[in-house]
């Protein structure tokens, strides 16, 4: 009997309900589903940014044709794919490592957690820079620091192939703090009950780590991977401000293909690329929820 007024009062205020969400759903149309369709539309036409897009039925694909004909799409394809996969592997695999460090508690790891965000709240265009006089091949620290060992060394990191893909990578790869925080709030929630029980049974640290701590963290960890993957769906500022996507095409990106045809005044061809964006990271969402589980309980 409890229980059915109980669910009657829920229904007596799912109105009032539904109207605070009002707010969010008009911001939700307003600045993602209307866009989104916008792309999926002007995909398909020919555009400027200033007259209405007009539609080809002969041939609704034009931008697609046109796109992959350019010289850096397929490079710009095959960059995004060693990427995600070093972002999965490497750049997941750091975060998800110092969040479980961070979650022995040590002496002094509150201090050593805030060391550690310190570089993350530094915006990517700073990171671009600053690289760019790490890795300078002249008075760069990096080269300085080899030339110790071997005074003849010299590489232009960012202008020579293959070094530029590498020194591209290295601008993002070690700062993982979101993922860090993440798997490492999951990892604090997980009940004491737990650990304490697989110490009755017998476990040491790192089994107790492999078989209890991993497994049911890996709802962050699948978030992690998601959210560093869509960032290099989405890299652009490290490229601009660096390399430019040269030497050649060894570090072109989709997005440095997007922003030139916007600049270039063909929204079309721009909102195509925007749509091959959309639909991998639609993809990378769907592979890692299902890699994940991340719709099954975890406990």
């Amino acid at each position: 009997m409890a229980k059915l007024q109980y669910t009657r009062l829920e229904r007596r205020h799912f109105p009032m309900i539904y109207l605070f969400l009002v707010p969010t759903l008009i911001l939700f149309v307003m600045f993602y589903l209307y866009p989104i369709i916008q792309v999926l539309f002007t995909a398909f036409t020919s555009w400027d940014g200033f007259n209405s897009p007009k539609f080809d039925i002969a041939n609704p694909f034009v931008n697609f044709n046109r796109l992959f004909k350019m010289r850096g799409f397929v490079p710009s394809l095959r960059n995004l794919l060693f990427w995600s996969l070093i972002a999965m592997t490497l750049h997941v695999g750091i975060g998800t490592l110092v969040a479980f460090l961070l979650g022995q508690k040590l002496h002094g790891w509150k201090f050593v957690r805030a060391v550690y965000m310190i570089p993350n709240v530094i915006s990517a265009a700073a990171w671009a820079m600053i690289y760019k006089f790490i890795f300078n091949n002249d008075f760069g620290l990096l080269n300085g620091i080899i030339r110790w060992f071997d005074s003849a060394f010299s590489v232009n990191w960012f202008y020579e192939s293959p070094a530029a893909f590498w020194a591209i990578t290295f601008t993002w790869l070690f700062y993982a703090v979101i993922v860090t925080l993440i798997v490492l709030a999951d990892l604090m929630a997980i009940p004491h009950e737990l650990h304490e029980a697989a110490e009755i049974d017998g476990a040491v640290g790192w089994q107790r780590t492999l078989h209890i701590d991993l497994p049911l963290c890996r709802n962050s960890i699948g978030t992690g991977v998601i959210l560093s993957i869509t960032s290099r769906i989405a890299m652009y500022e490290n490229i601009a401000l660096t390399t430019r996507g040269g030497p050649g095409t060894d570090t072109n990106s989709l997005a440095l293909l997007l922003v030139k045809a916007t600049t270039d005044y063909n929204y079309g061809l721009a909102n195509a690329v925007a749509l091959i964006m959309f639909i991998f990271g639609i993809l990378v969402m769907l592979a890692v929820n299902r890699l994940f589980r991340m719709n099954d309980p975890v406990y």
